[in-house]
């Protein structure tokens, strides 16, 4: 059994990231079946590479458009041009509407070909501000015809043919050309228009010009633009059906921009997601796939005067410029309604944009959504490795990141197609089916792992190689292609291996046991390798083991996990999941492979003081309330013990007669201030706020007699103190109180004891 260990790690890897982003595709991914392969590839970063795709933008400009329709198809324009993450994609955008005499343009271009580099994206908002609703005396029809012409011949001309061509067209309503002359007499306007539509479609195939309409409103005609969908170019930026153009239809203006995004990002091979909207003062959130390479995160505003702050999923707020933690940022659009934060190698998780906007600006909610492109890679193993001709095998294709992270969420991966052949030496090619449905030989569903079996021809004689193809929109994959041949014989070694799947900290170790059985009477040396994940995360040891003539027994074998800083950010809070293959091969017998194992390792950060001493703080705590509470109540009980109320305070002559008596209230602070009334004809006590006197309990008995200007004079049960030359205070027992005994004559003093002020 395998056991997982904490352990340290001196030498310090760096991850080296990079960003990919081409058009979704295909990728062939094969795995070294036979004796006579090659070193395992470990996954490397690639160099940054962008995939451009030319587009056109038709927006209506017709009479019907409403302003707050014409907003919203500008504010769509603007998503797409600025959300765009290849810097090497051009733009045009034009309105259209129709030509009903001879002074009148059908077409009304206004951006002309733009390069969404940075200074393009930042630009792009202006010139597509100069849309505008026509008057009635401008043309108010819808000339489809005359729209496609210019979008093919934007798209078409001097431009690279290899590079794709897509065309938007935007509209409220159906084709309506029976104002315009030049569609010739009247009662033949509706017909030549439909001709010239279809010529106009045909060019556009010709052409290699994709058409994606939108309508919205309730006068589009869906029938007519699923026909504009379908009578340009078919091929999409990838052999999958969301990627062949379809017409979308919205109910109303406010829905074009997300809808002309999602459709954007189908003909682009973009990922896209639609995160809430709400009216600022707010914080939106939006997720980022571990898949992503390259994404935007595009923010509708509706006002110019709202800004948008942007936070990665670590809570920190990062630039809208420059490079942070390893991702570079790209801000355009700030000072329009529609801004977008392209990010390259973002940081994956939840991602927030504080939204804020001064007062008489906050009317209009403020929407986000991201489109993003990604690169997937996968690894394949066979189990047994190096099959005989006749034997079943499995085949299993583990989906990761470019660096190697095991992706386990099926919404990274919708749409995913994975395709799986078995080609050699002596038999036709085998088709394999693989599932990541939990049933057959895949032990569990959605788990990014597609498994199946294949039985190898017995005719099989030679070179022997399985490939697999992951297909998806939006997403590229990894190339790459071992082969070898159907071994000869029994293998001299039989290994195998056990290693369990761990939850570990950066720098931890897993163990695991190699099990060898050396059936020859020579040597033989096999070396040991981690391949399908970036440089230095994971590192096996040993890296070679030599077994002796016929040995058989165990071996310890010990997988360690990078130390934090090559995870960098993408370690974040909650971990991640690292995959990767563990090869063990016999180079003593032609390089055989014995072993190919999958690794997953799950590696969380380190817990804070918090998490490691958290019953300390919570015992600490507890003892601090208890100390407080203890604090509290004897300080209470000082205040009790020193309040003068209940007191009663005698005026005593020289000759030891009670001239008046006089119950104390409660003090202020705990002192009863009082003073003297009429002392030489009929004295009393009366309480005055900063009187004269004041007396307060004192904890040992009797009372403290406060002299004002002559300090504190202990006042005993017994006793008496003099306040003047005919006075004096003494303490009598309240009604209902034992007495004490009779006030005993006053001492030479007074009866009074100094009284140390340091008590109190």
């Amino acid at each position: 059994m395998g056991r997982v260990r904490a352990g340290r790690r001196t030498g310090r890897g760096r991850l080296r990231r990079g960003v990919c982003c081409a058009l979704g595709g295909a990728a062939v991914l094969a795995s070294l079946l036979s004796p006579a392969g090659h070193d395992p590839v470990p996954a490397a970063a690639s160099e940054p590479a962008s995939a451009a795709v030319n587009y056109a933008v038709g927006v209506d400009e017709s009479a019907s458009l409403a302003a707050a329709d014409m907003k919203a198809e500008k504010a769509a324009a603007s998503r797409i041009a600025i959300g765009d993450v290849s810097a090497s994609s051009n733009v045009t955008v034009f309105g259209f509407a129709a030509a009903e005499t001879g002074d009148q343009r059908a077409v009304d271009p206004v951006c002309p070909r733009t390069q969404l580099d940075a200074a393009g994206r930042e630009s792009i908002g202006a010139c597509v501000g100069k849309l505008r609703s026509r008057k009635k005396n401008e043309g108010t029809g819808t000339d489809f015809p005359s729209a496609i012409r210019q979008g093919v011949h934007d798209l078409s001309t001097g431009t690279d043919p290899s590079v794709p061509r897509v065309l938007f067209l935007l509209t409220d309503g159906r084709m309506d050309v029976t104002d315009s002359e030049k569609y010739g007499g009247e009662a033949h306007r509706a017909a030549e228009g439909e001709r010239q539509l279809t010529a106009a479609l045909k060019e556009a195939a010709a052409q290699q010009v994709q058409i994606w309409p939108l309508g919205f409103g309730s006068a589009p005609d869906k029938a007519q633009l699923d026909r504009i969908a379908a009578g340009g170019y078919q091929k999409g930026c990838v052999e999958l059906p969301s990627a062949r153009p379809k017409a979308g239809k919205v109910a109303g203006a406010k829905d074009v921009g997300p809808m002309l995004e999602q459709i954007f990002a189908a003909a682009h091979c973009l990922r896209y997601s639609r995160g809430p909207s709400d009216r600022p003062p707010t914080t939106l959130e939006i997720g980022v796939s571990p898949l992503a390479t390259v994404g935007s995160i595009v923010v509708d505003k509706g006002d110019p005067e709202v800004t948008a702050t942007y936070f990665d999923p670590s809570g920190h707020k990062v630039p809208t410029s420059g490079t942070y933690r390893k991702s570079k940022f790209e801000l355009a659009g700030s000072g329009s309604t529609v801004e977008a934060l392209k990010i390259t190698d973002p940081v994956p998780g939840v991602w927030k944009v504080k939204v804020e906007a001064p007062e008489g600006h906050r009317s209009l909610p403020v929407g986000v959504s991201v489109l993003w492109h990604g690169e997937l890679r996968g690894s394949i193993a066979m189990d047994p490795p190096s099959p005989q001709a006749g034997q079943r095998t499995k085949v299993a294709i583990r989906l990761q990141t470019r660096e190697g992270y095991e992706i386990k969420d099926p919404r990274d991966y919708e749409g995913l197609q994975v395709r799986s052949e078995l080609t050699g030496d002596g038999f036709e090619p085998v088709e394999l089916t693989l599932n990541d449905d939990g049933t057959g030989a895949d032990p569990e569903k959605g788990d990014g792992s597609f498994t199946g079996t294949v039985q190898i021809p017995k005719d099989a004689d030679g070179a022997l190689k399985v490939t697999g193809t992951l297909t998806a929109s939006g997403l590229t994959a990894d190339v790459r292609s071992e082969s070898g041949e159907v071994p000869p014989g029994e293998p001299a070694v039989v290994a195998g291996l056990t290693m369990p799947a761990a939850d570990v900290h950066p720098g931890a170790t897993v163990d695991g046991t190699l099990s060898v059985h050396n059936t020859s009477d020579t040597p033989h040396t096999l070396r040991l390798s981690v391949a399908d994940i970036g440089r230095d995360m994971l590192t096996v040891s040993p890296a070679r083991i030599v077994l002796k003539p016929g040995e058989t027994g165990t071996r310890k074998v010990s997988v360690e996990v990078a130390p934090a800083d090559v995870f960098g950010a993408r370690l974040g809070d909650d971990g991640l999941s690292l995959g990767g293959t563990l090869t063990v091969v016999d180079d003593t017998d032609s390089r055989r492979t014995l072993v190919q194992s999958p690794l997953s390792v799950r590696v969380t950060p380190e817990p804070g003081i918090w998490a490691r001493y958290w019953w300390a703080f919570m015992a600490g705590a507890v003892l601090l309330v208890l100390v407080a509470v203890a604090v509290i109540a004897w300080r209470g009980q000082r205040r009790r013990r020193r309040d003068p109320f209940g007191l009663l305070l005698q005026l005593v002559s020289p000759e030891g007669d009670i001239l008046s008596e006089h119950p104390a209230g409660h003090g202020h602070k705990q002192w009863y201030e009082f003073t003297v009334v009429e002392p030489h004809r009929s004295p009393r006590i009366e309480r005055r706020t900063h009187g004269q006197y004041a007396v307060q309990r004192s904890p040992e008995g009797g009372a403290v007699l406060r002299k004002r200007g002559s300090g504190r004079t202990r006042l005993p049960v017994q006793g008496r103190v003099e306040l003047t030359d005919t006075l004096s205070l003494a303490l009598g027992t309240p009604p209902g109180t034992p007495a004490a005994g009779p006030s005993a004559p006053a001492a030479a003093d007074g009866g009074a004891n100094s009284y140390d002020d340091t008590y109190l």
